[in-house]
């Protein structure tokens, strides 16, 4: 099973978007271990969206799907804006 998910960072307004097999360890990562990349610099990060996938291929699928214009679009129109 895997998971696609949103992450919102409400202090830099910013968007992350990913999938893995362990969200709960992945979550940890984002917001207590990372030492480098993107996600370590715009903590804390909240979980505002997931997807459950059968396979690594859908997710990867509809990861790539959200990581566009129109998919970052849609999220913030259906969580950010209301």
């Amino acid at each position: 099973m895997y998971t696609v998910y949103v992450l919102y960072s409400e202090k830099y307004d910013k968007l992350y978007i990913g999938f893995t097999s362990d969200l709960e360890a992945r979550l940890k990562s984002h917001n207590e271990l990372g030492k480098k990349g993107f996600t370590v610099r715009y903590r804390p990060w909240k979980l505002i969206h997931t997807e459950h996938f059968e396979n690594k291929v859908d997710a990867m699928k509809r990861e790539k799907q959200l990581k566009g214009g129109q998919g970052r679009a849609w999220i913030r129109k259906k969580y950010l804006y209301r």
